[in-house]
């Protein structure tokens, strides 16, 4: 007897580097859900047409990556107060009552710290570096482990100001110091370091310096950037030089993709044992 398999996928521009159809693959197998998971190169004023023919041809959901996240929430018919707060979206969830929007970033990232790496976020001094839609994604997650302070730092102060003013009335309601930082502050006062130092901006991907001074970090700090691969190197190589505890975004990937299939499936992938694997994979294919 043949199984139907039911059909999601991963849409973006590029997508052809996407680890994803591997991920979910894996979650299948390993959970016995009968999931067929694929690339979808969209077109870049394609977006809205590919999913509306997607969920009609009877796909399940998808993954949405750069540069749809903005689109999949304002495509929605209902979203996640994680959408809400973002204004991004990367998980959709079709049914006949229409497209459901959510985002999985922040929990992923969550998930990871605490659990992959062991690292406690509640009453620690965290530092998010970036104010785009990669941080963002991230922030109210970040709040709602009642970190002591929170600070958002970037190269436009305005940017990270209007981050701030958005998540607002969350750090209230978990009473957290959240505070908007221009770059240029940062690096002139050499008395501030974190607990937690988080690079959400894209300058590992532009081979950029790091968007920070060496004094933020101190010997037992992680220092935590959303790439990984090669893109993450230049970063991690700076915090290991500085005595921190130096961490990819791989697990953040793994964990934002296991929260997304237990929305889709209703079931709970080992995401652990998936992310052991993937570093086995990344580790055999960079030694050819």
């Amino acid at each position: 007897m043949t199984t139907t398999l039911d059909s999601y996928c991963v849409t973006g521009n590029p997508v052809a580097h996407s680890r994803s159809p591997w991920i979910h693959a894996r979650f299948a197998e390993l959970t016995g859900q009968p999931v067929q998971y694929d690339r979808a190169l969209v077109p870049l004023d394609g977006f809205a047409d590919f999913v509306r023919d997607f969920a009609a041809q009877g796909g399940k959901g998808c993954n949405v990556t750069v540069p749809f996240k903005l689109q999949a929430a304002e495509l929605a018919t209902s979203a996640s107060e994680r959408v809400r707060l973002a204004g991004a979206a990367n998980t959709l969830v079709f049914s006949d009552s229409g497209i459901h929007a959510d985002n999985t970033d922040g929990l992923g990232i969550v998930a990871d710290i605490t659990r992959n790496a062991g690292v406690t976020i509640t009453g620690r001094d965290v530092l998010l570096l970036g104010a785009g839609g990669a941080a963002s994604g991230a922030l109210g997650s970040l709040l709602e482990q009642k970190p002591r302070r929170l600070v958002v730092t970037n190269r436009t102060h305005a940017k990270a100001q209007a981050l701030v003013e958005q998540h607002a009335s969350i750090a209230a309601l978990h009473k957290v110091e959240l505070i908007a930082l221009e770059r240029q502050a940062l690096e002139a006062d050499l008395t501030q370091c974190f607990d937690i130092v988080i690079n959400a901006t894209a300058s590992s991907l532009a081979g950029a310096d790091v968007p920070a001074p060496a004094s933020v970090l101190h010997a037992r700090s992680l220092a935590y950037d959303m790439m990984y691969g090669p893109a993450a190197q230049a970063f991690l190589d700076w915090a290991s030089s500085h005595g921190a505890l130096a961490r990819d975004g791989l697990g953040m990937l793994v964990e934002q993709a296991a929260e997304s299939f237990a929305l889709w499936r209703g079931v709970r992938p080992p995401s652990a044992q998936v992310l052991a694997e993937l570093r086995e994979v990344l580790k055999t294919e960079s030694a050819h």
